[in-house]
């Protein structure tokens, strides 16, 4: 927990600008290190789905789309992929759970915080880090498509950095699936209502997403996204 708390504090002078050059140098190398060790853990995995969802929606108080999230994580593995997820509690660990006994491969990129998030027991292999931006490119670079779950911030935040990458080409137009409809809804209508109205996106950059409930829609789209990238046969 110590060594949490410097790595938080050392952070915070990094982005304040107030370390000095040989600080910054050596804060470089160890990020170029976190890298390192993510692809080298990862190098191996076969085509991923990456699943992202609220730590706090727990069974007891969320119990609809936590099933929801065990739903998508299980067909995520039966359509063979493997399943990321940012391996913490709530919707990741449901969605972990649904992978792992659908007897799939299940992964997480767990994350240094100062509260302790501790990576569910649901996972084949796991990977902590202290950076947040490369976490999210662990998360992202090696899947095929993307579930989003309910969830706050860090959510928003993961679907928005997918469908950046997408808009401008740094990805290929993966299916980005919204599963929760009625927690989604009114973010779909602000995007057609405001961004595209108000030209800051076009109407084409929300072709990649999907809005919806339906467990069958979601392999369906798992499955056409399988054969289109030549991860499996007619």
């Amino acid at each position: 927990m110590k060594h949490d708390n410097i790595l938080h504090k050392q952070e915070k002078l990094f982005l304040a600008g107030k370390r000095s050059k040989v600080a910054e140098f050596f804060e470089v190398l160890r990020i170029m290190r976190e890298f390192v060790r993510g692809f080298g853990a990862f190098h191996h995995l076969k085509p991923a789905v990456t699943v992202f969802g609220s730590a706090r929606f727990k069974e007891s108080t969320h119990e609809s789309y936590y099933e929801l999230a065990k739903k998508a994580g299980s067909l995520v593995a039966q359509e063979g992929f493997t399943l990321i997820t940012g391996s913490g509690p709530g919707l990741m660990k449901a969605a972990n759970q649904g992978a792992k006994e659908a007897g799939g491969y299940s992964v997480g990129c767990n994350i240094v915080l100062p509260h302790e998030q501790k990576p569910n027991p649901w996972l084949n292999k796991f990977v902590t880090f202290n950076y947040f931006f490369i976490r999210k490119v662990m998360l992202i670079k090696y899947s095929y498509a993307f579930i989003i779950l309910p969830g706050g911030f860090g959510t928003l935040d993961e679907l928005t950095e997918a469908l950046t990458l997408i808009q401008t080409g740094k990805l290929q137009d993966f299916p980005v699936i919204l599963v929760g409809k009625d927690y989604w809804r009114g973010c779909m209508e602000w995007f057609q209502s405001t961004l595209v109205k108000q030209g800051a996106i076009s109407a084409a950059d929300l072709n990649s997403i999907y809005l919806t409930d339906d467990i069958e829609e979601i392999r369906n789209i798992l499955h056409k996204t399988a054969l289109r990238f030549g991860l499996k046969q007619q």
